[in-house]
């Protein structure tokens, strides 16, 4: 759902692009300009997924891309994309994919060859 005002779309180009930055709803709202509860209300309403669904969602795209266009280690794709260790990275991409990353990127790689 894309949010019908500019400061929300921002925030999601910020969100997309900064995996890795402090992306808690605390400095979300700051941003935003916003209190914590009214952000986290206009943001769901306007997206359709809370703030930290959201984040979650944008950094498991982040180590997705991570996995299929480099041959970073796990703890290094965990890091950039904002996920922070391999568990966490293993974890979200088994909710998200229901595929461990590995697995991930072996079936992309081989469709490469």
């Amino acid at each position: 759902m894309t949010p019908r005002s500019e400061p929300i779309r921002e925030l999601q180009a910020h969100i997309d692009a900064n995996p890795a930055a402090d992306l808690s709803v605390a400095a979300l709202a700051a941003l935003a300009g916003m209190s914590e509860r009214h952000f986290s209300r206009v943001f769901t309403e306007q997206t359709g997924l809370s703030p930290g669904r959201y984040v979650e969602r944008s950094r498991a795209d982040a180590a997705r891309r991570l996995l299929e266009v480099t041959g970073h280690p796990l703890a290094t794709v965990a890091r950039e994309s904002g996920l922070g260790t391999p568990e966490t990275l293993y974890r979200v991409f088994r909710r998200h994919w229901r595929i461990s990353p590995g697995d991930h990127r072996r079936r992309f790689q081989s469709k490469e060859s």
